[in-house]
């Protein structure tokens, strides 16, 4: 930038210089031609009536003066221009005018280029009118040397105090890139706590700094989290094997003989927990990024064909409240693992019932999952919502669970631009998912049939379009 503004001022600088020098060559010119004439003039009408001297000697304002005859000779002259030939063979047109010329290379002024002017000089005492030539020196291109040296002083003063001040002002504007430069090389991976200066002016500058800090602090954040599941998933998945470890120790080294039966049995168990907790990480992984699927998804059949399979297991007696024909976009296969994670956990803390209510509340679809368990300390309704946390009810209740099926619900709703959180209740704990209906659900329900179909080899529950939806992925 600093170049460029140099060189577009530099070539400003050239023009009005030449532009400066032209206007002075031109006013400077019209002053000598006007000088000439004068001079040559007061010489004609000096001797219009006198005779004429050899040598002439006044001759003001003119560095030379020549008077030639009509058949020209010349008959007078001024000093510099004796024995020398005319200076010009032009005449005026007519007795009262005058023509100048500029002429170079003349022999009594080598080098030099002269502005020559001639006028008639009217002879009242003899029968014809003589020629009287001026000369004086033309203007220079360059005027003069000191102009010249102003016009040049001037434009390199101006150039130079442009490259300064550009090269201080775009230094000066750019020192914060650098330094943000210079703070992003200093951070690294391990290091994700550190910050890039913000200037103090709200400029483009000062936004770039607030979004690499914003974007900084979302890697910290990402990076935070990562090492926090590794963490939690080794030592998950530690206790199982160490548990399998530890009863194959036990029965190689044990004296007695050992039943591999009842080893079998235990080792199947662990292998079991492992796969739950395998599947699940799966699962998370998967649900990292955006909704790929846009169908159209009856929550109300999903709901209803769920406990109706549901109820013919065993377990807390299941209660429902379910308004017809609730209308979401997602992931069909997502929405019935999110529904899934939440009857499990319900079935695994009731006491005996499980109550399940599906209804809109403006612009939205509020699932409610309660039941009728110990409920869930004021202070731990976020904290189970993390990733492998169990508290102390869970783990007496279900040995082998993962820790994970709250925050695969949780996740899935916020997928969908919904929400997960636990609720107040009376008794035991009341989790409600809020998910946005589909926006033209009317629409989807006028021209499309209800998807109440199942008559399809695809799995328990149907979609809007009628037709079986994917039962895996």
């Amino acid at each position: 930038m600093t170049v460029l503004s140099t060189l577009v001022v530099t070539l400003i600088c050239a023009v009005l210089i030449v532009l400066g020098l032209a206007f002075l060559h031109a006013s400077d010119m019209k002053h000598r031609v006007n000088n000439a004439y004068h001079g040559t003039w007061r010489v004609a009408f000096r001797y219009d009536h006198q005779p004429i001297p050899a040598v002439i000697d006044d001759v003001e304002g003119l560095w030379s003066v020549q008077v030639v005859d009509p058949s020209g000779q010349v008959i007078a002259a001024s000093r510099p221009l004796l024995g020398n030939p005319r200076l010009a063979l032009f005449t005026p047109p007519r007795r009262a005018g005058g023509v100048d010329m500029v002429r170079c290379g003349i022999p009594a002024f080598p080098g030099r280029c002269m502005i020559v002017t001639a006028v008639w000089m009217p002879r009242t005492t003899v029968a014809h009118d003589l020629l009287v030539y001026g000369a004086v020196p033309a203007t220079p291109w360059y005027v003069s040397v000191p102009t010249l040296t102003v016009l040049l002083g001037v434009g390199i003063a101006v150039v130079g105090v442009v490259a300064f001040g550009t090269s201080r002002v775009v230094g000066r504007t750019l020192r914060p890139v650098r330094d943000i430069r210079t703070a992003l090389d200093r951070i690294a991976s391990t290091d994700l706590g550190s910050r890039v200066p913000v200037p103090a002016h709200h400029d483009e500058i000062w936004q770039l700094a607030t979004t690499v800090n914003q974007t900084l602090r979302l890697l910290e954040t990402a990076m935070q989290h990562e090492r926090q599941f590794t963490s939690d998933a080794s030592h998950d998945l530690r206790s199982p094997i160490a548990a399998m470890r530890l009863q194959v120790e036990e029965a190689l080294t044990s004296p007695e003989p050992a039943d591999w039966r009842q080893l079998a049995d235990g080792q199947l168990a662990g292998l079991e927990r492992l796969q739950a907790i395998v599947t699940d990480l799966l699962a998370i992984s998967r649900l990292d990024g955006v909704v790929r699927s846009t169908d159209v998804v009856d929550l109300s059949h999903m709901v209803t064909t769920e406990l109706k399979h549901r109820a013919m297991c065993a377990g807390p007696v299941l209660v429902s409240e379910i308004e017809p024909c609730v209308l979401v976009i997602g992931d069909v296969l997502e929405w019935q693992r999110l529904l899934a994670n939440l009857l499990d956990n319900a079935g695994r803390h009731a006491d005996s019932t499980v109550t399940v209510r599906l209804t809109r509340d403006r612009h939205d679809a509020v699932l409610e999952v309660a039941d009728d368990g110990p409920g869930v300390p004021p202070e731990k309704r976020e904290e189970i919502f993390r990733r492998f946390v169990r508290l102390a009810d869970s783990r007496a209740k279900d040995a082998g669970g993962t820790g994970l099926g709250l925050a695969i619900a949780r996740q899935i709703a916020e997928r969908h631009h919904g929400s997960l959180t636990l609720a107040d209740s009376d008794e035991g704990a009341c989790f409600v998912t809020t998910i946005p209906l589909c926006p033209s659900a009317a629409e989807h329900q006028h021209d499309a049939p209800t998807g109440h179909s199942t008559g399809h080899s695809g799995g328990p529950f149907g979609g809007p379009s009628g037709g079986p939806l994917r039962p895996e992925r």
